[in-house]
């Protein structure tokens, strides 16, 4: 029995009306103290509690990208640590890798509240949080930080870093946006991700247009002089035609990958009809949806850029993943690694060493030597209780 997703999750979300956002923030900052340098007695004694009880590790699982290690292809989307506080501890909690931010160079308190909602019904969350962070500068001392406490041990986990565009600054001047976060943060990530695809900056998916996306993309490129990977965020709501010309610019610009996919502004299909917080139609409020809407839409955009792409281009696949079968869908589909938010906060701690066991079993099932193989094979997901 999962008692998180029976009994802690029902209440948290349901019984206690604690507003999510509220919620959220009570987490990381439990997490940040935890994490924090030096390791006191206590808190070196939970963090080992942690690790034993959700990090697995096995070399099937482990692989290298862009020159990158990841000890298992389970991430922690963007978008939960926008500011890095916790950025020394999600390797305790199980995650391969973690991608801090959505960091933008003004540092901005996002759109008013309530902006976060869960959506029990239809196992998502409607957010319209609106990239409030820091700033890059914040995050940069933070991770340097970090860097001078590690000294000569290397980071537990790698680190992504995803960059939005300042609200503050018009989209005729988000290139030079984009680049100056770039700047002050190229030291101390081991990728980065260019986020055009939110739907909670006014106008900033039009930068997912070639028109726009290209000389981005050339100027970030430009300033990289580090060589480090660069990857696209697209949104779930493109056309295949749009998919096909930003896989193109992808190549072309010699990017590490495109993730697929950041939340849909579709509300189709969804049971909750609407928010007990606000009293308005799901339809009527803002924001992008993000969860099990999302998982069939992103899975078939993730098959379509690996066959776009000839499989030369690595992606990380995110959007309703709750379990391992959905992992090893994404997987399948032709993602390298793939990423949890939604899911983990209705499941529970446990859901990363849970899909990790999954897919060691399915790598059993398809004798398969490593993860790697799977990618991009179009292999069924097999029920190990209906073979046992």
């Amino acid at each position: 029995m999962n008692i998180y997703q029976s009994i802690i999750s029902p209440i948290l979300i349901s019984g206690l009306k604690i507003d999510p956002e509220e919620l959220h923030q009570r987490l990381l900052g439990f997490l940040s103290w935890l994490g924090q340098y030096p390791q006191n007695s206590i808190r070196l004694k939970l963090r080992q509690q942690l690790h034993q009880s959700y990090c697995l590790e096995d070399d099937r699982l482990r692989q290298s990208l862009w020159g990158v290690n990841f000890s298992n292809p389970v991430g922690l989307a963007a978008g939960f640590d926008k500011d890095g506080v916790a950025a020394n501890l999600w390797n305790s909690l199980g995650f391969g890798f973690a991608e801090l931010g959505t960091v933008t160079y003004h540092g901005q308190p996002g759109n008013p509240q309530p902006r976060l909602f869960r959506l029990p019904r239809d196992r998502a969350a409607l957010n319209r949080m609106g990239f409030n962070n820091q700033g890059s500068a914040a995050l940069a001392v933070r991770l340097a930080a970090l860097g001078e406490a590690l000294g000569d041990s290397p980071r537990p986990i790698p680190l992504g870093i995803n960059l939005g565009k300042s609200k503050i600054t018009p989209l005729e001047d988000a290139v030079s946006d984009y680049v100056a976060s770039f700047r002050l943060l190229q030291a101390w990530g081991d990728y980065f991700v260019v986020n055009v695809s939110s739907p909670n900056t006014q106008g900033l998916r039009s930068l997912q247009s070639g028109e726009f996306l290209a000389p981005l993309l050339a100027a970030l490129q430009a300033e990289n002089t580090t060589g480090k990977p660069l990857l696209v965020k697209i949104a779930p709501d493109l056309e295949e035609s749009e998919i096909l010309e930003i896989t193109r610019l992808a190549l072309q610009h010699q990017l590490g990958g495109i993730i697929a996919t950041n939340t849909t502004v579709s509300r189709q299909g969804l049971k909750t009809l609407t928010i007990p917080t606000t009293g308005n139609l799901i339809s009527e409020e803002a924001g992008g949806i993000s969860g099990a809407p999302l998982q069939e839409k992103s899975t078939a955009i993730i098959r379509s850029i690996y066959q776009q792409s000839g499989g030369n281009l690595p992606i990380i696949g995110v959007g309703g993943i709750f379990n391992a079968a959905d992992a090893w869908q994404k997987i399948n589909a032709g993602a390298s690694l793939v990423q949890i938010y939604t899911g983990w906060a209705y499941q529970g701690p446990g859901m990363v060493s849970a899909i990790l066991r999954g897919l060691q079993q399915q790598l059993d099932l398809h004798k398969l030597p490593n993860i790697q193989a799977a990618v991009g094979k179009n292999l069924e997901f097999i029920n190990p209780q209906k073979i046992s």
